[in-house]
């Protein structure tokens, strides 16, 4: 489980493709594998994915996961290269503080980046979404982006706008991303589990 709050850019250190498969590998501060152990889940770009091996030089590191077809299929990690940047965030410890939301890493599908309106303070940024998952984002509501944990400011048929402040823009891959670009979202679990209630409940089921 995460918060959606990002610890750091990491970069792609290497993308091997094992057909139903692929392996990545991500470069990152040697302070975030600090306390690293085998199986330990970091999440990437929103994904969460499981540590498999990792190496510590100095004061950078870099940690190596295993990609599996279904998160290929329903994330845009297949798509990345050497050098792109990425978010990851360590999964939240029970005693932490949680600043963004309940997160779990489990990417519903792949948005993209249609509009970005800059501003003094902030920039707004609409996403097109799969219009199917449009019926759980709701104004003020919670949405993660590339597992950022961001507030819904506008809601459309397909798709939904976020403000992002200088913080995110300079902390995160949302910064660098320009029309067209694809991001990982996971919509609020806890709208999907409401739903799925009402819906047994209308089925005369309990």
């Amino acid at each position: 489980m995460f918060t959606g709050i990002v610890e750091e850019l990491g970069l792609v250190a290497a993308i091997d493709d094992l057909g139903t498969a692929a392996r990545l590998s991500v470069e990152v501060s040697a302070e975030l594998l600090a306390d690293a152990k085998a199986g330990d889940s970091y999440a990437v770009n929103g994904v969460c994915l499981t540590v498999t091996s990792w190496e510590i030089d100095g004061d950078r590191a870099v940690f190596t996961v295993d990609v599996m077809r279904e998160s290929l299929d329903r994330s845009s990690l297949g798509a990345l290269v050497p050098g792109d940047p990425v978010n990851v965030e360590r999964p939240v410890r029970l005693l932490d503080r949680l600043g963004g939301h309940l997160v779990q890493g489990h990417v519903d599908g792949v948005g993209t980046i249609v509009r970005r309106v800059p501003d003094a303070h902030w920039e707004l940024v609409d996403v097109q979404m799969p219009r199917e998952l449009a019926r759980y984002v709701v104004e003020k509501g919670s949405i993660t982006v590339d597992g950022v944990s961001l507030t819904v400011t506008e809601v459309r048929d397909d798709g939904f706008g976020v403000s992002l402040i200088p913080e995110t823009l300079a902390r995160t891959t949302l910064g660098r991303k320009g029309l067209g670009a694809q991001v990982n979202l996971e919509v609020d679990v806890l709208a999907k589990y409401t739903e799925r209630l009402l819906a047994s409940r209308g089925q005369g089921t309990s």
